[in-house]
């Protein structure tokens, strides 16, 4: 569902530091907003700031939303303290395999000349193997 981002209520977060929103904008303006912001039936923003700020600053009017109802206080902080405590960010092994992945996907041509030198390599080793050598 989406909402004006203007309807949307922000009071004090914990976070202070919302990181770097240019980055997360380009994300966001290449792909788009993946995640929902949470926000409660009061429109109070409950998980989401940097993506909304983001938002912002493309210039957005509106924003993906899921609405939940939190019944006081202590469940919205708890809420905006779970949400930025559970990330788990990649490994080293991992973000190295997504590049690797990512570098393979947005380079097919490449990938295809690999393939082929592998495939005419064999070709050779099983000729020489049928001629008897």
């Amino acid at each position: 569902m989406h909402i004006p981002i203007e309807d949307i209520k922000v009071k004090k977060r914990i976070r202070k530091d919302l990181g770097d929103i240019k980055a997360l904008a380009q994300s966001m303006k290449r792909l788009g907003q993946i995640t929902p912001i949470v926000i409660s039936k009061n429109n109070l923003l409950v998980a989401g700031e940097r993506r909304l700020e983001a938002a912002r600053s493309l210039g957005w009017r509106t924003i993906n939303v899921v609405v939940t109802e939190i019944p006081d206080e202590l469940a919205m902080l708890e809420i905006e303290m779970e949400e930025n405590n559970q990330r788990l960010s990649f490994t080293r092994e991992e973000a190295e395999n997504a590049a690797m992945q990512l570098h393979r996907l947005q380079n097919p041509s490449m990938m295809r000349r690999i393939f082929g030198a592998i495939a005419r390599f064999f070709k050779r080793i099983f000729r020489r193997e049928d001629r008897g050598l």
